[in-house]
């Protein structure tokens, strides 16, 4: 890991290629020069409204929620964030997957960097240091409800830093204490508002956010391969997918999507030896490619604009502005919840085209001459003809958890990637936000 480049985390341009470098790939992060001296700045208006005055600042010398009218006198200010960490951290159910936790983390450490929150530092280097060298917290994925930002989450995940919650270290769970010893680092006393500051926000939204986009560009791209290659068995044509046609219908998907297909089938043997065939015109499936795979594109373009704009983006409250502390509600989720419920549809109606592509190779009236269930030896041999049974209730079961009203049931698995899957069920339950 050491002779990896480092993602300089600026607080201003963290995408979501970055997200995946260091969640999934494992590629070091730092804070850089630029940014420290932001969170330095910082730091100095939260000390001087933790020090010497007698005016309430929400979460600084007030309590919590319904508590902000409670003052807190000067010498518990540290006593009050860490009291904060504890009662928030009360999280339920399987953990979130690694990657998440790491893309989390890191998105944490950016919100801070951004010199808006007033938290220490060494708190952030803390924070990245645990990253880096693999210092995992042990988060319950059960807990956010979206609207009110990451709260559960979020505290597991900084209870490590305090010595406090769980960690793994090299896939064994410690206590918080001891997680950090393993790796040669030592827990902080918190200050002022650093509790706060490390619980406020939509970091485990946006992360599951990033991983997805990073995945939908790629089945983007793999669902044109596969409708190109089931062109060529069925003897499609390449007519629905000229540049003139798209032209008359400026859609930037479309258009992208129907040049890759053209340029995956040039020089196509097949497909030239069936110019002058006697079909009219090829199925929906093979036909509206463009149309389905493009729409989905733009769509695609639209959540990665949301979450990267996210990851650039103040979530805390309440912030540093021009040297004073503001409360205000940018933990909110909203927009990351939108993006997520559409991103989920898109996946689901790029599975089910592909779907009905493979019901047709596999249906011998409709699959132009190919082998029924595309088996040489029919009778003794079922072909895929079950194959293609899953894939139709695999697609059912993604139409009903791309519903946004569905509760869902969590489950996870490993990807050939290194990833990991996750499977919603629903449940019938209101979810809040797509972290629910």
């Amino acid at each position: 890991m050491a002779l990896r480049t480092a993602v300089q985390l600026t607080g201003d341009n963290l995408t979501i290629d970055d997200v995946w470098a260091v969640a999934v790939d494992r590629a070091p992060a730092a804070l850089s020069g630029a940014a420290r001296e932001k969170v330095l700045r910082a730091r100095e208006v939260v000390e001087r409204a933790a020090h010497g005055t007698n005016e309430h600042t929400y979460g600084i010398n007030t309590g919590f929620g319904r508590f902000v009218s409670r003052s807190i006198p000067e010498e518990l200010a540290g006593e009050l964030q860490l009291r904060l960490l504890r009662s928030h951290a009360c999280g339920v159910g399987e953990p979130y997957p690694d990657e998440v936790v790491r893309a989390a983390m890191l998105l944490r450490a950016n919100a801070l960097a951004k010199g808006f929150s007033g938290a220490r530092a060494q708190t952030v280097e803390l924070l990245i240091e645990c990253l880096n060298r693999g210092v995992l917290p042990h988060v319950p994925s059960r807990g956010s409800v979206g609207a009110s930002g990451d709260l559960a989450p979020l505290a597991h995940l900084a209870l490590p830093l305090v010595g406090e919650g769980e960690a793994w270290v090299d896939e064994t769970r410690l206590d918080g204490a001891a997680a950090l010893a393993a790796v040669g680092l030592e827990p902080i006393a918190l200050e002022a508002k650093e509790g706060l500051s490390l619980v406020n926000g939509t970091q485990f939204m946006a992360a599951f956010g990033s991983l997805a986009l990073a995945r939908a560009r790629r089945l983007a791209k793999t669902a044109d391969l596969a409708c190109a290659l089931s062109l060529e068995a069925l003897q499609g044509s390449r007519t629905s997918f000229l540049p003139q046609i798209h032209a008359t219908r400026p859609l930037p998907g479309q258009i992208d999507s129907a040049a890759n297909v053209l340029r995956l089938l040039n020089d196509s043997a097949i497909i030239e030896s069936h110019r002058w065939c006697d079909k009219v015109q090829d199925a929906y499936s093979l036909r509206c490619a463009p149309q389905v795979h493009g729409a989905a594109r733009d769509a695609v373009a639209f959540c990665r604009d949301t979450v990267e704009r996210e990851l650039a983006s103040l979530v805390d409250n309440p912030v540093i502005l021009e040297g004073e502390l503001v409360s205000a509600g940018n933990f909110h989720a909203q927009g990351l919840g939108y993006a997520a419920d559409l991103l989920a549809s898109v996946c689901a109606d790029l599975a089910a085209i592909s779907e009905r592509r493979v019901d047709r190779l596999l249906d011998p009236a409709r699959s132009r001459g190919l082998p029924a269930f595309l088996t040489p030896d029919p009778g003794l041999n079922n072909g895929f003809m079950i194959a293609q049974y899953t894939a139709a209730g695999l697609v059912a079961a993604l139409r009903a958890a791309a519903t946004p009203l569905a509760g869902l049931s969590h489950t996870q698995g490993k990807l050939p990637d290194g990833g990991t899957w996750q499977r919603w069920t629903a449940r019938g339950v209101p979810r809040s936000g797509p972290s629910a």
